[in-house]
């Protein structure tokens, strides 16, 4: 188990030497009962801290911002009335200052010895995140062992990004008021960081020691926008994409044919894997992506080899689009799939209407949106990333309503005309340019002579061109 970090031990961890200053104003406990008063008294010379929560300025990896930090050894770091003030005057004065906020918590929720007036003060504190956010500016999470009950229910579960200790418990509820309310005990290895990481709670596990580099990373992101890359700009080779489409068919088959983690390897200067989701069938990142500070949702074609695109990996894309559209970045989609999964847990999850809601939320990013075809696009899964504003397509990459074998089969009743199929549908990255579907198809010419790196650097800064040119025609739209 993790140990128990106190608040300041969590503050020198996470911000730079000497940066932080704090914002707290005294409480004034005057009209609190002598029995209360008593017990804050106590709590406050055990924690050094006059209440459960810390806030201030401070930076981290050179980048000013506001900080929230609780204090388990004040009252279980407990959320009162007076607490959630302090709380909510920070991250109020975080937005009107502009600044990312950090919280790091480690709480056992409410504070029962002030009840239900305490209690509702959790929706006033996510009444103030939610107009933080709305401002397009950063909210992350540190979640330190433990944090569980009202304070994981509410302002700990509300980060765009989520951190969590090696180890930390981390529930709606702690053992003691499970058995408390004589239902079944929840095994101690769910509420735990590392499990709830696997199930896409938390982001990132990552041990103190690493915590702050992490937040430096995501600050930077955040804050730079672009910066100019380290390499030279490779020169993009465009193509019509002459050869015949079932010999694309074929390569994109390939199982050696790389993929989104290699794209990753070769085209991002910096990459944070989010949502659980590394391993999974769609992976959601943020990233620099030749030079791009971006969001990045992909398809994995090597783990759909274990399960294919679920309602569950849509959900975890609309998540990552909608994370985009929150923050304000540019949105880059990565299309690799055979096709989505077809059973009756697909179909009782809603599958279709997973489809349908990827869709309406990346058409609805106001921010670029760049779609890079990479390798097979069948059927919806594909659809579900595809509708970018820009579309950039590698030479064999193709895009079908339906896998060509089941194309084939419903048009010409027999899985032996799927080349024909393939050609008569216009599923060809050249046949597609030729439509006004893709903007730009990039030569596959690097990838076969085996420069991996060429090859995806390329259709990277291809994506790049196209984020630039939506941003450009966004500014001169504005100062017209």
């Amino acid at each position: 188990m993790s140990e128990f970090a106190t608040a300041r031990a969590a503050i020198a961890d996470l911000v730079d030497p000497g940066s932080f200053d704090c914002w707290d104003d005294a409480i004034d406990r005057r009209h609190r009962s002598a029995g209360y008063r008593a017990t804050l008294d106590r709590a406050q010379e055990r924690a050094g801290l006059d209440e459960s929560v810390t806030t201030g300025r401070a930076s981290i990896g050179g980048h000013d911002v506001a900080v929230i930090v609780s204090e388990f050894g004040f009252l279980g770091g407990s959320i009162g009335v007076d607490a959630a003030e302090r709380i909510i005057r920070a991250i109020r004065r975080a937005t009107g200052s502009g600044l990312p906020l950090i919280a790091s918590t480690a709480s056992g929720g409410t504070r029962m010895q002030e009840g239900t007036p305490a209690f509702v003060r959790m929706a006033d504190i996510t009444r103030a995140l939610v107009a933080h956010k709305r401002k397009g500016l950063p909210y992350l999470v540190h979640l330190r062992n433990p944090t569980t009950g009202g304070v994981f229910a509410s302002w700990a579960s509300l980060g765009q990004v989520t951190i969590a200790e090696p180890g930390a418990f981390i529930g709606f509820l702690g053992p003691r008021v499970v058995a408390a309310l004589g239902v079944e005990p929840v095994p101690d290895w769910v509420q735990r960081s590392e499990n709830l990481a696997e199930h896409g709670v938390i982001d990132i596990v990552v041990d103190r020691r690493g915590t702050a580099a992490v937040l430096a990373c995501l600050i930077d992101l955040f804050a730079r926008r672009t910066h100019p890359t380290s390499s030279p700009e490779p020169a993009v080779r465009q193509v019509e994409g002459s050869e015949d489409v079932w010999i694309s068919v074929a390569a994109t088959r390939s199982p050696d044919r790389p993929g989104l983690r290699e794209f990753m390897e070769s085209a991002a200067s910096q990459s944070l894997t989010l949502r659980g989701t590394s391993g999974r069938a769609v992976m959601v990142a943020i990233a620099r992506i030749a030079g791009i500070a971006c969001i990045v949702v992909g398809q994995d074609r090597r783990a759909q080899v274990r399960h294919a695109i679920g309602a569950t990996d849509l959900q975890t894309a609309r998540a990552g689009i909608e994370l985009a559209a929150e923050l304000g970045l540019p949105l880059i989609t990565v299309v690799d799939t055979a096709g989505a999964e077809i059973s009756i847990e697909a179909e009782q999850a809603s599958i279709a209407g997973e489809i349908a809601r990827c869709v309406a939320a990346l058409v609805a990013v106001e921010t670029p949106t760049v779609a890079i075809l990479l390798g097979q696009g069948a059927g919806g899964a594909a659809l579900a990333l595809t509708p970018a504003r820009r579309i950039v397509a590698a030479e064999r990459a193709w895009l079908a309503p339906l896998s060509p074998e089941g194309a084939a089969a419903i048009v010409h009743s027999t899985i032996g005309r799927t080349a024909d199929i393939a050609r008569e549908q216009r599923i060809a990255a050249g046949a597609l340019r030729e439509d006004g579907i893709l903007d730009a198809v990039v030569s596959e010419e690097s990838l076969d002579r085996g420069d991996v790196d060429d090859f995806f650097q390329t259709i990277a800064h291809q994506a790049a061109a196209l984020v630039r040119e939506q941003d450009g025609a966004a500014r001169h739209e504005a100062a017209r």
